[in-house]
Order: C-alpha cells, then structure tokens, then sequence
C-alpha cells in the first residue's frame, strides 16, 4: 500500500494541532486541504482516524495507534533529508519558531533582519502566542520562553538582552491628579491597568528593593489580554486612564518621548532574560542549526 507522504504528514499536523483549522494555521495550508488529505488517508487504510463534530476534531483508537508509530517516523524522515543541507553552500528550508508576542516586539526585531539578510534561503515563520505550548505538536522547530517556562527535556540557548525589569509608568496628568505613589503597598489606591493572560491567570505585580520584595493585588478600569492587547493598556495609560505595569523596554520610548512618567523606579524588579529553547531528543534541522549559531555569535543585537 502506498499513501502519500504529504497526506500522512497532513494527518499528524491534525492530529497534534486537534482541529483542521489549527492545523492549516500553523502549516500555511488551507483548513479544506488538510480535511481532503485526512479522508485520502482514512479511506486507503478503510478505517475512520478521526471522530468528527461541528465543535471538535478527536483521534479513534485507530488514529492514536497509526500517531503513536507515525509521528517519530516522520520526524527521522525530514532529519533525514535535512542531511542534505549539509552538502549545500548555504542552509536551506523553513524554520518555525513559537513565541510571546512580548519577544516579537523586544527581542526579534533586533535579529531577523539581520539572520535572514545573512541565510537568504531560508524562510522564516513566526508564530506569535503567549500560551506555553509542545513547540512539536504546534509544528515549529523551536520556541522563545523565559527559564521559568521551559520543560525539562529542552535545549536553551540565551537569545536577547541577559537581564530585563518590569517597569511602572503612568501619564504625567495621571499622577498630577492622584498623586506619585512613594510604596508599592500605595499602588491600592490607584487606577492600575492589568492584564490577563489566556490561561485566566491575572498576575500580581512586584516590587523589589535593597532585599525587601512586595506583591501589590491591584485593581483598576481596564483589563487586556496579555500580548495581544498590551498596546491598548499602554495607550489608555498615555491617556491618563491609570497606571501601567509592563516590560521596561516596552515602555521606554513613551518614558523617553514624555508621554509617560516612571512610577516606583528604584523598585522596578530585574529577572533574566529569554531563551530559544528546542527538543533535546531530535536531529536539529539546518535552517534551525544557523539561527543557533547566529544568535550565539551575536548574543544581543541592540
């Protein structure tokens, strides 16, 4: 029996993404393709793969016997192709990577132009979401996390400034009405805008200095969703809604240009910086080989 290997690579993408939408998103295909080639695939094998509703896409018993065996035999199949690079002048082919959208904004910009004006046959997608994910079963090559999010089993390779800080700041206007917090503690009696993250989690804010750490529970007018909706608390705060919590480097052109005032500067906390960070336990692909080898030859490109 012979099946097209596009059609099985189609089935593990649905398989791992769990829906024919997801998967032609993170694979650039089209969610009616990706549903042709899972039917090719069930009705040369004679069996149903999938269980099908208008809400879900479900793997039968069948189709997790056929991923459980499938999945690591296709993986050999790119690595093994992928030896090829080896032979070319120049690494070629298509690198995922997986990363928060704070990453894209902060830590990417500074970097891609430059690697792919140095690789120019390589193709570069960037998937750009803050939820922690199977950088495998979303279909990319490697991921951008902070330490406190990587699994254990991942390579991390520093990429980006080595020591960041969350930042305080608020409009000028804003603190000419309220007044300028001298404590974190005086934070309760402000407008503070938040964020929520995918997952529900609405953090804390902290605060560090000369040893004394302090969590504020803040409250205010407006909720965003992390990432996605960062900029719209960052613009109520130039507004003069309330004040904002958030990434320095984030926050710094509107400090610099005065359309923001710090709030709390000497106790803004440092954490470190991000990581690329890759399974362990595969061949790694060329495309990716040089983005490692990039980033550790120009560790921080301002």
């Amino acid at each position: 029996m012979t099946i097209d290997l596009g059609d099985l690579n189609a089935f593990v993408a649905v398989a791992r993404a769990q829906g024919f939408r997801e998967a032609a998103r993170v694979g650039g295909g089209s969610a009616s393709a990706m549903s042709e080639a899972v039917r090719r695939v069930e009705a040369q094998l004679g069996v149903r793969l999938f269980n099908r509703t208008t809400r879900s896409v479900v793997l039968t018993e069948a189709g997790r016997g056929l991923l459980e065996r499938l999945g690591p035999a296709l993986t050999e199949v790119e690595a093994a192709l992928d030896v090829v690079n080896g032979f070319r002048d120049r690494p070629a082919g298509t690198l995922r990577l997986n990363v928060p959208i704070s990453a894209v904004r902060l830590v990417l910009g500074s970097i891609v132009p430059a690697f792919l004006a140095a690789y120019p046959e390589i193709r570069l997608e960037v998937i750009a979401e803050d939820s922690f994910v199977d950088v495998l079963a979303a279909g990319c090559d490697a991921g951008i996390r902070y330490d406190e999010s990587l699994e254990q089993d991942m390579i991390a390779v520093p990429i980006g400034p080595r020591t960041q800080r969350f930042a305080a700041a608020a409009a000028p206007s804003y603190l000419d009405r309220h007044g300028r917090p001298d404590h974190p503690r005086a934070l309760a009696d402000h407008a503070c805008l938040r964020f929520r993250f995918s997952s529900g989690a609405m953090p804390v804010w902290e605060f560090e200095r000369d040893g004394e750490a302090v969590r504020v529970e803040t409250g205010g007018p407006l909720v965003v969703q992390a990432g996605s909706a960062t900029d719209l608390a960052v613009q109520a705060a130039i507004a003069g809604t309330g004040i904002v919590y958030l990434f320095e480097d984030w926050l710094r052109p509107h400090i610099e240009s005065g359309a923001l005032e710090p709030v709390l500067e000497d106790w803004w906390p440092r954490f470190s910086g991000p990581f690329l960070y890759y399974p362990g336990r595969r061949l790694v692909p060329a495309p990716l080989r040089a983005f490692i080898d990039f980033i550790r030859a120009n560790p921080w490109r301002p």
